[in-house]
């Protein structure tokens, strides 16, 4: 009999989580999950099967499309911000420095560093300056979760796990936290 683990971006553990040997700053699609400190849900609410954005939700929203403009070799595809994390699809196209004939572009991990840094840093503004919950000091989960999508099937089957986050949210490990 064949088990297969149900697909969930939100269990990992202290160990590295990245593919050992790998070039993150190869052109190719990946998917992150970026999950709050404690899991706290800080972004807004899931009702009816429909994320709700806080103001809070909004920032994290206007931070990830501004990544483009940071990082002009990637672009955006899907992405949902939820109660307490954050999926996304981020795809390095490597064009900017691949004319100047390099084969790489920008690392994923600077890419996270620094969406995880303006949030941040907005967040606690939002705090000292719009009454949003207060919180301790890391408003991100020390690591996050990727994926390198290595074929259209695979994109297709995220694609449609973030479209679908929202309404699964009930079924959801961490849904008692809300």
């Amino acid at each position: 009999m064949l088990f297969v683990r149900k697909f969930d971006p939100l269990i990992h553990h202290r160990r590295s989580i990245r593919l050992r040997g790998y070039d993150y700053s190869r052109a190719g699609r990946y998917f992150i999950t970026i999950c709050c400190h404690g899991r706290e849900c800080r972004f807004g609410t899931i009702e009816n099967g429909l994320m709700t954005l806080n103001e809070a939700g909004q920032m994290i929203e206007k931070w990830h499309l501004e990544l483009p403009k940071k990082f002009p070799d990637i672009t955006l595809g899907e992405y949902i911000v939820m109660p307490n994390h954050f999926h996304a699809i981020i795809i390095i196209t490597g064009d900017l420095v691949q004319n100047r004939g390099e084969h790489v572009g920008s690392p994923l991990p600077r890419i996270v560093q620094w969406f995880k840094t303006m949030t941040t840093n907005e967040y606690i503004r939002g705090v000292k300056n719009l009454g949003w919950e207060t919180f301790d000091g890391k408003l991100w989960q020390r690591n996050y979760y990727e994926h390198i999508i290595r074929d259209e099937k695979s994109y297709h089957a995220i694609t449609n796990y973030i479209k679908n986050n929202p309404s699964t949210w009930i079924d959801d490990q961490f849904h008692n936290k809300s």
